[in-house]
């Protein structure tokens, strides 16, 4: 007699990760992404005023806006991505719910981490393209110390505003030619004063405001107290702009901690759900 032995075939393993489902899902959540971030934008653009003076209760305000709707964007467009990634990975034979519910949630983890990757890279590409630019249409002229200036800028043209009455009754009506003299190292001087506002606690010390105020006034033609009063108005504004940037920038990057938070849970109950319509789980 021969015995006979039966070898049942057992089914191949497969892979947990359905990387062609997660692709596709993160490339769809990315291009939602720049679709609603692109309308965003233009909503923004539409409503602000770029003629009205700013505030800073304006300006916290716009931060907060712009916050929510990153958030709500980052909600939309990674729910629509795991969904989709859910929904067309393969399907897991013999596999216990609850593993179904953490490969599913991974899934739209995973689709998340993709996305937000790709549109960090892609976001990057942009801005270094667009700084880029920038640099090379500053590269000649006023255009470098604009650059240089950065936002102190409008600080530094107010404390050298010309006082031309002041110069003319000081002058009898002529022409000042020496105020001119070494006009862009005062100006340099006082923009790296501005400039260090924004990154200490303390105010100016009492000899740079009146070392400042000196420079003011020998380019100004102001007298010394006129220019001391510009001097210390200036100031205030500046620490003033300097703190309401230091809050915006705390406020956006809370939002968008928050907004990256919300995604990646977005992402993972969606594509549970797409994967429980998958599996016949769950009906529509």
């Amino acid at each position: 007699m021969v015995d006979t032995v039966i070898v049942e075939n057992e089914p191949a393993p497969s892979s947990a990760v359905s990387w062609g489902a997660i692709l596709a899902g993160a490339a769809v959540s990315a291009g939602l992404s720049l679709i609603l971030l692109a309308i965003g934008s233009g909503i923004g653009f539409s409503v602000m005023n770029p003629w009205s003076p700013g505030t800073a209760a304006t300006t916290t305000k716009a931060a907060t806006v712009a916050g929510i709707y990153l958030t709500v964007t980052a909600v939309l467009a990674s729910a629509v991505g795991g969904y989709l990634a859910g929904r067309l990975r393969h399907i897991w034979l013999g596999t216990h719910p609850h593993e179904a519910f953490f490969r599913d949630t991974a899934h739209g983890l995973i689709t998340w981490a993709v996305a937000t990757g790709a549109g960090v890279v892609l976001l990057g590409t942009v801005t270094t393209s667009l700084t880029g630019a920038a640099v090379h249409g500053a590269s000649t002229g006023a255009g470098v110390e604009a650059a240089r200036e950065g936002a102190t800028a409008p600080f530094a043209d107010r404390l050298f505003a010309y006082d031309y009455v002041a110069v003319s009754n000081a002058q009898g009506n002529r022409p000042n030619t020496g105020i001119a003299r070494d006009y862009n190292g005062d100006r340099a001087a006082a923009v790296r004063l501005l400039n260090g506002l924004g990154h200490r606690e303390s105010a100016l010390t009492t000899d740079e405001r009146q070392n400042l105020a000196v420079i003011v006034a020998a380019r100004t033609g102001l007298p010394l107290p006129d220019a001391e009063k510009r001097v210390a108005a200036v100031e205030a504004d500046a620490r003033a702009a300097a703190d309401t940037a230091r809050r915006v920038g705390m406020m956006l990057s809370f939002w968008l901690a928050a907004s990256l938070l919300a995604g990646a849970l977005a992402a993972s109950l969606a594509a549970w759900e797409g994967g429980a319509i998958r599996d016949g789980r769950m009906k529509y």
